[in-house]
């Protein structure tokens, strides 16, 4: 079976299902000018090679399932469903395409729309798909039990998803760009603070770690403060004092322990660009 038949045949049999209460105007062809875009699409990226496949069969064959929009005073429509359609329409050269016209349709439900589109066909990334629940949850102030409800996933499953947007920013462009799966990033999200969960992503993709690896490698990170932590004994104002000056100047976490004239001093670094960092500020000390 060549590639077009396989767009074809993956596309779905019958038009997509749309919420109660939303009769349409008319099917139609209208002029792909003026078609807006759907600024609730939650989609972000859009594969350059997929369209042109897409475009390539719209080309051939046309296209088998219509756009859904609705009106606009001006006399534009706006994109409600199909924004892989109506790009791939354009690459093809189209001047019109099939719609179907829906009456009024609230800001709500387009987002919502959008999204369950794009993850009934899986089109989003883990962050994209984030961003989309965490709209509904601010923008329309749905529970996270609502959201779950409308997109048809378990609440811990939305939960799970609305925690990858806390990781810092440089992860969840790795998450979004397939650089670490969704599994690696909910275990970095076990190591706490920012630096840690950055230090720890470096190492992930370093030496490719599996979900099971990165785990152990958070409870092992968690465990060692406890593995060299000294007994508790009377506070010395002079080894407190010197803890405080290393970590400034060294930009880490150092203990320093005395027994009589002699101790030792540990210095904790949590990958290879940290440590070098370290050797770096050691060199410019006087």
């Amino acid at each position: 079976m060549d590639d077009q038949n396989q767009i074809i045949n993956q596309q779905p049999a019958g038009p997509p299902v749309s919420p109660e209460n939303l009769p349409a105007i008319s099917l139609t062809e209208v002029s792909i000018d003026l078609i807006k875009p759907n600024p609730w699409q939650p989609r972000r990226v859009f594969n350059e090679q997929a369209l042109q496949e897409l475009a390539d069969s719209i080309k051939e064959h046309g296209i088998l399932q219509p756009l859904i929009v609705v009106p606009v005073a001006d006399g534009t429509y706006q994109l409600i469903m199909g924004e892989r359609r109506l790009r791939a329409s354009k690459l093809a050269g189209l001047t019109k395409v099939p719609v179907v016209i829906r009456n009024f349709i609230e800001e709500q439900k387009k987002l919502e729309m959008a999204l369950i589109e794009n993850i009934q066909r899986h089109n989003l990334d883990p962050i994209e798909e984030a961003l989309a629940y965490k709209q509904l949850v601010d923008q329309y102030h749905l529970t996270q039990d609502e959201v779950a409800k409308r997109v048809g996933k378990g609440r811990t499953t939305v939960t799970n998803m609305l925690r990858l947007l806390h990781l810092p920013l440089k992860i969840q462009n790795a998450l979004a760009e397939g650089t670490i799966s969704e599994g690696q990033a909910r275990a970095i999200l076990g190591m706490p603070g920012m630096e840690k969960q950055l230090a720890l992503f470096d190492l992930v993709v370093k030496e490719n770690m599996t979900v099971r690896q990165v785990e152990e490698k958070v409870r092992e990170l968690l465990d060692r403060p406890k593995q060299i932590k000294a007994p508790r004994g009377p506070s010395d104002p002079e080894v407190a004092a010197l803890e405080t000056e290393l970590r400034g100047k060294l930009g880490t976490k150092v203990k320093v322990q005395k027994s009589g004239e002699s101790g030792k001093i540990t210095i904790e670094f949590f990958s290879q660009e940290e440590l070098n960092s370290f050797l770096d500020k050691m060199k410019n000390l006087q």
